[in-house]
């Protein structure tokens, strides 16, 4: 058995994803996930699905699970747990629907202790997850202009669920991920930062258990930085707080297709080893067409009308007769180049299915997506859009491509301009300026974030001939997730569930340094 690990605000697993891919030289798994507790009830349903995959030996999940996955309808997932029932019900144990901060403490200490076999806590064990963001990002606060809804909104003390965790099982490591915005946070005039991390410095201490030096815990970041003094945090009363940076990691440049910037927190129990090397900085980045260029190319749908290839077709190739098409003035060459990608719509494409056969790879990081054994993708179906959003995207596409960079709203003709109340304000500031952002071929992803699930605006394809938002694999793509990881739940669920997630490659990076301190 691995090392034991413990997973709080689980998501859909990518923390946990990629600790439990970590492989030794014997091919067995290092980290053993023995708990992953998460309140959504279809990322649950994800979590318990990948759960029952790692009670098989590495590379050896049952031919029956490919079935699944590939959307058999004779192989349910009633009938594939039933099939195996041992490791589904092991499966089920580990993969626990449940509400930190709700859930009964006693009942939450039941289930770890039963994690643990029944015993106290191991010597050698690991807590991971991330406390919910949504309080501490930036839009969550410019959405939550009250100040005093802000500054009672209890998803602001969820880490404290984390903590008390820490007090009562002192793992000798964990690792805990969150927004930046955390930094710059303030509750009644307090920095959540400092309060947070003063805390888990002291987690007794904290939790109304113990004195300060009764346990204590250091912090040593992932990313080499300034202000930083051989790799240890000092959080002393005396002590100024490192400088943001210090606890930030920037996924891009750690080998991720995606600008995806957070916090990330090593705490290591005082009395145990130091970590003695940080994340590997990648010479090159992989952008989006590397790791989605190789998918089935589909094509979207059209919504509130009567919808088929042709009406699509149909529908893209009229832009060069649509009014704002013939106002757009002096740009002669971006007008040609409209023109000629609505010619090149691709015929007779469709929309895609949870499961699509294909034998392609990504040009990058191919044999970390690629499962032989699937024998193509799921969960990769595109969404529908209105008419003018096709427009829209054909022309954000379009845009893109010929100036290098994703057209803000001023950059649209005036007929295109969504009727939204934002829009007028977002002309004249630079506040939502971006509300239709493609995600450019030869770059990194921008954020994959939660919002995905609301509209594809923000993760619009590069390709013209495809006029879509991207679909759930290629956002899990973005986010690092294997091809046979399948998302569970309506279309709409799976997004936010891939939106929420840590990227497990990076995880996968984070699990290899933690190893090293056992």
């Amino acid at each position: 058995m691995g090392i034991p690990i413990i997973d709080l605000f689980a998501g859909p697993g990518g923390l946990g994803e990629g600790f439990s891919s970590l492989i030794n030289q014997e091919g067995k798994r290092v980290f053993d996930i023995r708990l992953s507790i998460e309140k959504n009830e279809f990322a649950q349903r994800t979590l318990e699905l990948r759960a029952f995959t790692r009670q098989f030996e590495v590379g050896h999940a049952p031919d029956d699970y490919y079935e699944y996955v590939r959307s058999n309808p004779k192989m349910s997932r009633t009938v594939l747990f039933e099939n195996h029932k041992n490791q589904s019900d092991r499966a089920i144990r580990e993969a626990w629907l449940a509400e930190l901060g709700k859930t009964p403490d006693a009942e939450v200490k039941q289930r770890i202790q039963l994690a643990f076999g029944g015993r106290t806590a191991p010597s050698k064990w690991v807590l991971i997850g991330g406390p919910p963001c949504q309080a501490y990002s930036l839009l969550g606060r410019w959405r939550q202009k009250n100040g005093e809804a802000f500054n009672n909104d209890a998803r602001h003390f969820l880490y404290r669920q984390y903590l008390q965790i820490i007090a009562d099982y002192k793992p000798p490591v964990f690792v805990m991920e969150n927004v930046k915005g955390l930094l710059s946070t303030r509750v009644k005039n307090e920095g959540m930062a400092n309060r947070i991390f003063s805390d888990l410095q002291h987690p007794l201490a904290a939790t109304g258990q113990g004195g300060r030096n009764d346990l204590e815990y250091q912090f040593f970041p992932l990313v080499e930085k300034q202000g930083t003094s051989d790799g240890l945090f000092d959080l002393s009363p005396e002590s100024a707080m490192p400088p943001p940076e210090d606890f930030i990691v920037h996924a891009e440049e750690h080998g991720i297709p995606q600008a995806r910037h957070r916090i990330i927190i090593l705490g290591v129990r005082s009395d145990w080893i130091k970590p003695e090397r940080m994340l590997d900085r990648e010479t090159s980045g992989i952008s989006v067409d590397q790791v989605i260029g190789d998918l089935p190319k589909l094509r979207s749908g059209l919504s509130k009308e009567p919808d088929s290839p042709e009406l699509w077709e149909a529908a893209i190739r009229q832009i060069p007769y649509s009014h704002w098409f013939n106002n757009l003035g002096s740009d002669v060459a971006l007008q040609t180049a409209l023109e000629s990608a609505s010619r090149a719509i691709v015929p007779n494409l469709n929309r895609g299915e949870q499961f699509r056969k294909s034998v392609a790879k990504p040009k990058k990081l191919a044999d970390w997506y690629y499962d032989p054994r699937l024998g193509g993708v799921c969960n990769h179906e595109t969404r529908t859009h209105i008419r003018a959003d096709l427009h829209r995207y054909l022309y954000a596409s379009v845009f893109a491509r010929e100036y290098g960079h994703s057209p803000v709203l001023a950059d649209f003709p005036n007929e295109l301009l969504p009727l939204h109340k934002n829009v007028e304000e977002a002309l004249h500031k630079s506040k939502f300026n971006d509300r239709f952002r493609v995600q450019i071929a030869g770059r990194h992803s921008t954020t994959v974030v939660s919002h995905i699930s609301k509209d594809g605006h923000y993760y619009i394809h590069y390709d013209p001939s495809q006029c879509r938002s991207l679909t759930v694999r290629e956002a899990a793509r973005l986010q690092t997730f294997p091809d046979n990881y399948f998302f569970e739940g309506p279309r709409t669920e799976q997004y936010h569930q891939v939106g929420n997630a840590v990227p497990p490659l990076l995880a996968h990076k984070i699990a290899r340094i933690v190893s090293e301190l056992f």
